[in-house]
């Protein structure tokens, strides 16, 4: 591990005689930590990082570190800084290139370097995450008595890609994005600095803003990216980086998403929050963001179809014939026209009066009958088609609601555990209303309640509609603008008893 290879010291010792050879980004690389650009918070006096690079010692001394952020943040830089700065051995793997062997082999170098000379390890591992369970398993015992102190880098998120002893002995700290302010400084350095380009350039400001835009927060896109607009400038015989060269060095700015990873989720929640929050344009955002990363259309599809009636549900009854509708098309007919669909269908979404009414039903009764409010189903109602049925009493004195002119027979239909309790509580958002007015005017008839008192569970306060309808329930409650073409669609959202539950779906 202390001693490369042939080749590896071949290639070393051929780029340290033609330093301009390796890519800018890897001339660039900070050489004190006083050089890395952002993580501010991570790096200020008496931090972890620090202690370990100024070598701190003793029974307080630094324990293990778990490095997790986006790619281009500064993880395999920071490690660069600290191999530079500590006495001991440092040595570097990738979890990409490496496994148990090589992990056991720093382990008993470092062993014997602690017996023979007191000379600590460090060991930076790289893509944490690529490691098994297994493999991470054979870090433990270093780690926990001090043998080796891991520097450990992942983009992924440790709390799923990292076992849980290993994460309890060390410590998370997470690394940002850089901010814009952070590249531009990072891309002028770059441009004036003799391990970059010298001056051998000038950057023009819209040059330099489109560079910006293009990183996303990604130190090394950003050297990368301004080191390809510089080299098509040079050839051109160019002493200037404008807009138009950087356009064609470089044609598109990757979308930074990885469909495997955490951003995968992440991009998700935040299109269903967006829909949920009727921010139309956000929603076209996200949903660019996961189109053009090339993500499954059926799984936004998915997304759409939960969002329908878990946000929306029948404040627009509608919404979920649009999501689903959506998705057999987008089956039928795939990328890129599927792009048009789920536009069609996210903006219907967006913009649909919300109601998370009956979500919060369905989960307040399963939370019933999860803690046993159950009880036998009323005789009345229990099945009387067999032989001796009647004998047992079922079905005795149950009214048939079609022979009733109302259409709706006063008897008990819940058992006794749950009688009078109100689980669906709907807002008056959209078509909603109608639906409040509906269920208010059934449930004083069913538990023989005056208008207006029906609406309250049994134990809780009384709510729900005001008044009943003037007459029984009509075909069927109006929806969209028709319904109450007065109320903003998702207005006085998380209000009341129907505000935003604590927990959250799939994906969210």
């Amino acid at each position: 591990m202390d001693e490369p290879d042939l080749f590896t010291a071949a290639a070393e010792e051929r780029q340290a005689k033609e330093p301009g050879r390796a890519p800018l980004a890897v001339r660039m690389r900070p050489r004190t930590l006083d050089e890395v650009a952002g993580q501010r918070k991570l790096l200020k006096d008496g931090s972890p990082l620090r202690r370990l690079v100024s070598g701190s010692r003793g029974p307080a001394a630094t324990s293990s570190v778990i490095l997790w952020g986006p790619p281009g943040t500064g993880k395999t830089t920071l490690a660069h800084v600290i191999s530079q700065a500590v006495e001991g051995r440092f040595v570097e793997l990738s979890a990409i290139t490496s496994g148990v062997k090589e992990v056991r082999a720093v382990i008993d170098g470092a062993r014997r370097a602690v017996g023979m000379s007191g000379r600590e390890t460090v060991l930076f591992l790289d893509e944490i995450h690529r490691f098994s369970k297994a493999q991470q398993d054979s870090l433990l015992p270093a780690v926990e008595n001090r043998w080796v102190t891991l520097i450990a880098a992942t983009t992924e998120n440790p709390y799923f890609s990292v076992i849980s002893p290993l994460l309890s002995r060390s410590l998370l700290l997470t690394l940002e994005s850089l901010t814009d302010d952070d590249v531009r400084a990072l891309l002028r350095r770059a441009v004036v600095d003799e391990r970059g380009l010298g001056g051998a350039v000038e950057l023009t400001a819209e040059a330099e803003d489109h560079l910006v835009r293009l990183a996303g927060g990604d130190a090394r896109k950003a050297l990368t990216t301004l080191e390809a607009a510089a080299g098509a400038a040079l050839e051109q015989g160019e002493a200037e980086v404008t807009l138009a060269s950087t356009e064609t060095a470089v044609n598109q700015a990757a979308v930074r998403y990885d469909r495997d990873g955490d951003q995968h989720y992440d991009v998700a929640s935040a299109l269903i929050k967006s829909i949920r929050g009727s921010d139309v344009d956000a929603t076209l955002h996200y949903l660019a963001r996961m189109i053009e990363a090339g993500e499954d259309p059926r799984f936004i599809a998915r997304r759409l179809m939960i969002s329908a009636s878990e946000d929306i549900g029948l404040a627009d009854p509608t919404a979920l014939q649009t999501a689903v509708a959506a998705a057999q098309a987008v089956a039928l007919i795939g990328f890129p026209e599927a792009r048009i669909i789920l536009s069609q269908a996210a903006i219907a979404l967006a913009l649909a009066p919300k109601s998370n009414a009956a979500y919060l039903a369905i989960d307040a009764a399963l939370a019933d009958v999860r803690q046993g409010l159950a009880g036998p189903v009323p005789p009345h109602l229990r099945d009387a088609h067999y032989g001796g049925a009647g004998k047992l009493g079922h079905g005795k004195g149950y009214q048939y609601p079609h022979d009733l002119p109302e259409g709706i027979a006063s008897q008990q239909y819940a058992p006794d555990a749950v009688h009078g309790r109100a689980y669906y509580r709907p807002t008056r958002r959209g078509g909603e209303a109608r639906y409040a007015e509906v269920v208010e005017w059934t449930r004083g008839r069913l538990w023989g309640e005056p208008a207006g008192s029906a609406g309250a569970a049994k134990g809780e306060p009384k709510g729900g509609a005001k008044a009943g309808p003037k007459t029984g329930p009509k075909a069927g409650p109006k929806t969209g603008p028709e319904a109450d073409p007065e109320a903003a669609p998702g207005a006085e959202p998380g209000t009341g008893s129907n505000a935003a539950p604590k927990g959250e779906g799939e994906a969210r």
